[in-house]
């Protein structure tokens, strides 16, 4: 893959925790791309209202990767109008970096089984490559609307991705076992969460007093 490819994984980060840091390092290694970006949602669809502001989860992502020159903040979602819609997100980029420069949205096995509510699911690979990030030896049957649309896309390596757009590409990858509802019940329970995310992020969340942090 061309190493200047805008790389990005969104999300809500609610919060970013060492998890999301260490799959983005990883995928950046293994496509040999300068840097990946980090997107959070500003509205997001598919799940409920995030624990803070927008405008917090931003900061938090900006402070995760301020010492991390292969990883960056785009806050092109928290900007915007629109809902988080991935692919309104998609559109923007093609209109910034022209038909070109190859686009590649990384995403969860979780979220690529979802894909059938996305709106406009479809159009994604019109716009981008899809990287499905999947753990080692794991197993799920696809609904027959997906299963088409991966025997359509899929390729087995991303030297084998078609341009700019098209491809989707799975991989597998040990994540580290965080999860952002583990960052937040454990701050709520009055536990440090240090460990599982940057200390900045979680200083900042100390000095704002987030996820119900105890006094």
């Amino acid at each position: 893959m061309q190493d200047d490819a805008f790389v990005f994984m969104g999300g809500t980060f609610d919060p970013i925790h060492n998890g999301h840091l260490r799959t983005a390092l990883e995928i950046r290694h293994w496509l040999g791309v300068d840097r990946v970006g980090l997107i959070p949602a500003k509205t997001p669809v598919h799940r409920g209202d995030p624990g803070c502001s927008s405008e917090q989860r931003l900061r938090m992502v900006e402070l995760a990767v301020k010492d991390e020159a292969a990883l960056f903040a785009d806050d092109r979602e928290i900007r915007s109008a629109e809902a988080s819609y991935s692919l309104l997100t998609l559109l923007g980029l093609r209109a910034e970096l022209g038909p070109e420069r190859p686009v590649m949205m990384v995403m969860g096995m979780d979220a690529f089984l979802s894909l059938p509510g996305w709106h406009g699911w479809q159009q994604l690979t019109d716009y981008a490559h899809l990287l499905v990030v999947q753990r080692p030896g794991y197993q799920q049957p696809l609904c027959p609307v997906l299963a088409r649309f991966a025997e359509q896309h899929k390729v087995d390596s991303p030297e084998q991705l078609p341009g700019a757009a098209g491809g989707l590409l799975f991989h597998e990858l040990t994540p580290l076992a965080i999860s952002a509802t583990q960052v937040r019940e454990s701050i709520l329970r009055g536990e440090s969460p240090r460990y599982l995310l940057p200390d900045a992020v979680w200083h900042y969340i100390q000095e704002n007093r987030l996820y119900g942090l105890k006094t």
